[in-house]
Formats: C-alpha cells, structure tokens, sequence
C-alpha cells in the first residue's frame, strides 16, 4: 500500500514538473496533479483491461505514445484544473515517457 502512495506522488511530482515545462499542458497544484495522476493510471488501465497488454504504453513504441497522448488528453475533462492542448498531451506523453525510462514509477 506504501509503494502504491510513494508511485502516486511520484507522478504527480511528474506532472507538475511537466506542466511546469510545456507549453499547453496546466495544472493548478499538487492536490490537481495527484488527481491527475490516479485519473490517469485508472483510465490507463481500463483501457489496458479492454484493450489488452499490447497498448500500453510501456515498451510498446508509437501505440503506447499515442495511447498514453490519448490517455493525458481525456484526463483533463475529469479533473478539475487540468488544461491540455493536443500538442501539449503529445509532448507531455514523450517528456514522461523520457523520465520513466530513467525514474520508472512502477516498483519492481
């Protein structure tokens, strides 16, 4: 349960950070970016339960990035205070694509 805390804030550490940077991508604070990050990881894996494994974002190249792109985008219209553009889902999508490579949010 801890790890499951300690990964949420992680993210939404992230997403601040990412809203911060990028244009076309806003959030309020911190309590929006933890929203953000758990409306996130629940359509993320709805979509990955319907879908499959094979559009998940990680490791899985142009699919998963247009996915996770897709899955930042719908967010905004559940969580109070995030704004984002196309473009700034897109970049947002390839920015924390970037940081899991080197700060993976999911604990092994």
């Amino acid at each position: 349960m801890l790890g499951l805390i300690v990964r949420f804030i992680v993210s939404a550490i992230v997403l601040m950070l990412v809203s911060f940077l990028l244009p076309g991508f806003a959030t309020l604070g911190f309590g929006a970016a933890l929203a953000a990050a758990i409306v996130i990881a629940l359509l993320g894996f709805i979509l990955e339960s319907v879908m499959g494994k094979k559009i998940s974002p990680h490791n899985r190249g142009v699919v998963g990035f247009i996915v996770a792109a897709v899955v930042i985008y719908a967010a905004q219209f559940l969580v109070p205070g995030m704004s984002v553009t196309i473009l700034g889902a897109a970049l947002a999508a390839l920015v924390i694509g970037i940081i899991d490579v080197f700060v993976p949010t999911e604990l092994r």
